[in-house]
């Protein structure tokens, strides 16, 4: 078994995924990690968020992530040998008020990463730039875009149900001009 020390980042997310799911509590990785992955690292997040699906107890996951070696700091958890911080917003693992129902996984050789799918990634980050006008996060969608197959229509579909459509249509110009380049 390899010490965290030796844990690729996404080795390390997914030792902490699948130790947490041995230990009861169903995490789903999003955010700024998820749009490092997913992009193949043209952007660089500084921490891994694990939504808690049914918002478990946290001191069952604070007690796990102290049996893994990590030590709790304000709403991150940090190990000496990790470059990442780690941190649990709660659930329900949702965007907007969309429920997500499907993820998908990577498999490594420390464990399983449950991950949102490239759909959900790109409307996580839509959602910061939706409701808080986050140019940074509209790249970061587009980042992700830019990389992988997505489901438009679905996107779409969910940005008129968060009443975006105008902000939805911003992101699709954007998109043709990335993949005219």
């Amino acid at each position: 078994m390899k010490t965290v020390k030796e844990m690729t980042p996404i080795e390390l997310a997914s030792f902490v995924c699948e130790t947490l799911e041995d230990n009861g509590i169903k995490t789903t990785l999003s955010g700024g990690f998820c749009t490092q992955i997913y992009s193949h690292g043209l952007y660089t997040s500084y921490d891994i968020d694990f939504i808690n699906h049914y918002n478990e107890d946290h001191k069952t996951i604070t007690k796990t992530m102290i049996n893994l070696g990590f030590s709790h700091h304000d709403r991150y958890f940090t190990h000496p040998d990790a470059t990442y911080a780690i941190e649990f917003p709660t659930g329900p693992l949702a965007i907007g008020d969309e429920l997500i129902r499907a993820t998908a996984t990577i498999e490594t050789d420390v464990g399983t990463l449950r991950l949102l799918t490239v759909t959900d990634a790109i409307k996580d980050r839509l959602a910061s730039y939706y409701h808080w006008d986050s140019e940074q996060t509209l790249k970061q969608a587009l980042m992700i875009a830019n990389h992988n197959e997505f489901d438009l229509e679905n996107i779409r579909e969910w940005s008129e149900k968060e009443g975006c459509l105008h902000k939805f249509n911003v992101f699709l110009t954007s998109l043709d001009k990335v993949l005219t380049i």
